[in-house]
This record gives structure tokens, sequence and C-alpha cells, in this order.
């Protein structure tokens, strides 16, 4: 009876084996999640805006070469057209994209208003609408909800070089010199203003880039820190490039803040 209660044993064991061998093995980089090919097409088309709707189901990307529209329409189910500059409303954040093909014409609409999906329910900072037009003749329009998509060159560690015009030293400030660590996943940034540690959130549009709500802690600084000074900069800036490893904040009044990209 052992005798035989032994053989079960091993050939349970046996069995067991050969199936945990014959398992596929799931690696954590073979799965590709929707976020990561959305961000990895993003980088590849420059694409800076997109936008998606439902009943029916559509969705609309805008590169800095192209306009891409697909939906489940009948006669509409695909438009590409070269990029064109949106035409702004003076009282409003609103924009506005008018492309044409053979296929017919599209008047694409995005106001700053929030949006939420009605199939997902994600709530979106901009509200879309599309009209589709085969001539003279309004053929349909489509409602949604879109997004701009946040420059990827930004996401760096960045130390202050200059501030408006003027070569920075550590000496205008303490300990070390001011940086900023902005995350373009999550909109927002932290660091260093030269005397305390700050941290905001950001707002991107193209071309556009602002620091929002500013929060700093409280330690008393000297009377030659130019913290408050770095701060007004940075709140005041609207305008923004990535070059030679270098980002650098405007505005119209001339305030300019050179930053150094860092490993």
């Amino acid at each position: 009876m052992m005798r035989y209660c032994c053989t079960l044993f091993f050939l349970f064991l046996l069995c067991s084996c050969k199936t945990q061998a014959t398992q596929p093995v799931i690696t954590t980089n073979e799965q590709s999640t929707r976020a990561y090919q959305l961000q990895k097409e993003n980088m590849e088309k420059e694409i800076y805006f997109r936008a998606i709707g439902n009943e029916p189901e559509w969705s609309l990307k805008i590169s800095s070469n192209q306009i891409e529209f697909t939906s489940l329409l009948p006669d509409f189910k695909a438009f590409n057209a070269p990029h064109v500059e949106p035409v702004r409303a003076m009282d409003a954040n609103v924009k506005r994209y008018s492309v044409s093909t053979e296929t017919g014409t599209m008047i694409i609409t995005i106001e700053q208003d929030q949006c939420t999906n009605t199939m997902s329910g994600a709530v979106l900072p901009y509200q879309v609408r599309v009209e589709v037009y085969q001539g003279n003749d309004l053929k349909t329009t489509l409602s949604g909800c879109g997004y701009y998509v946040m420059d990827p060159k930004l996401h760096d560690i960045w130390v202050l070089e200059k501030m408006n015009g003027e070569n920075i030293s550590i000496n205008k400030f303490s300990k070390e010199l001011p940086y900023l660590e902005i995350n373009t996943t999550e909109g927002t940034f932290m660091g260093y203003g030269g005397c305390n540690r700050m941290n905001g959130k950001l707002f991107f549009e193209k071309g556009l880039l602002r620091f929002t709500n500013i929060a700093t802690t409280e330690m008393a600084c000297g009377s030659q820190n130019r913290e408050s000074e770095l701060l007004h900069s940075l709140e005041s800036s609207t305008t923004y490039q990535v070059a030679n490893m270098r980002l650098t904040l405007t505005n119209p009044s001339g305030i300019e803040l050179v930053f150094k990209k860092v490993d």
C-alpha cells in the first residue's frame, strides 16, 4: 500500500512540474499598456491635442503636421489633412480649425470648459465640437471632450542659469541654485526657489506654459536673496522654448528665465 501511495505521489509531482513548465511566462515589458502606447504615439507624431466622443464613436488627433479624424460614421470614417493654425476668439479660450479635402470640410471648435465623457465618465478640460460639411451642406455635428498633450521635452530637472538677462550665481540664493522638476504626466512641478521648497501645477497648450497654484515653505530669507524675483517671473511667464539643453520661459513684458537641463 505504501509503495502504491509513493508511486501516486511521484506521478502527481511529475505532472505538476510539467504543467508549470508549459505555462507561458509573461514579462512586464510584454504588457504594453494603452497609456504607454499613447505616450509613444504622441512623441513619434508630435501630437499636441487629442479628443474623443461617443454616439457615434470618434477620435481626433492634432499634431504639428497633421489633423487626423476617425469615426464610425459610414460616410466619414477617416479624414486626414495638413495642419493649419486655428482662429482664436478674442474674449474666450476658444480655437477653431477649418480643414478641407476632397471628402469634405471639417470645422473643429475647441473650448476650454470642463467636459465629461458620456461613456467612461472621465472629466477632461476642453469641450470639442466637430462639424462635417459636404459642399455647403452640414452633414453632422459631433461633440466630445479633449485635452492638450504636454510637451514631453519638458519632463526633466532644470537648474536656473539666467534671470532677466543676468547670469545667476549661488551667492544670490541660499545653499543651492533654484531648480524645477517638471512632471508632464501629472501636469505638476516641484523644486527649490533659492530659499524655500516650492510646488504647483502646470497649464499647458501648444506653445503656452503657465506655472500656477505655486506654494512654498515659509523659511525666512536674507535681504539679498532673490527668490521673490524668481517666483514673480515664474508666475508671469507664458511661453517657453526647449533647445540646446535649455528651457527658456518668457512673457510679452520681457521677463526671461533660462534653465539648464541636468542629468
